[in-house]
């Protein structure tokens, strides 16, 4: 049995209440990025978009993928930096293995507390 004064046991419950809710912040949280993308090359008809899903589920990050009409592939990643980071260099120096990538446009890059999009699909 715990014997403690009544000063010494609401500080230590303060305390700790106060380190369970910076805890559960999202300050104190993981910070996540969004970034949309845009393919430029031999990217249609190569299976890049399977590959691009493929390759972001394994990365752990979330978005979509979709072929334009003008023959490009667009998207948005969503993500721990790190993860976000690595995706970008798979969209603009890998793809898929018949892909030819001439270049990748990332733009609206930004901060976001919480992932907006769930799972990594692809939109028609």
């Amino acid at each position: 049995m715990i014997i403690c004064n009544l000063n010494t046991c609401w500080t230590s419950l303060l305390v700790l209440s106060l380190v369970i809710l910076f805890a559960m912040s999202s300050d104190a949280g993981e910070k996540y990025v969004s970034v949309d993308f845009e393919v430029f090359g031999n990217v249609q008809g190569v299976c890049f978009r399977m590959y691009t899903e493929e390759e972001g589920k394994k990365l752990g990050v979330t978005g979509w993928v979709k072929n334009t009409r003008q023959g490009t592939v667009v998207g948005q990643v969503q993500g721990p930096p790190e993860k976000v980071k690595e995706m970008k260099y798979w969209l603009s120096k890998v793809g898929s293995p018949s892909s030819r990538i001439h270049r990748a446009e990332f733009t609206n890059e930004r901060d976001i507390s919480k992932l907006e999009i769930r799972g990594f699909g692809t939109r028609y």
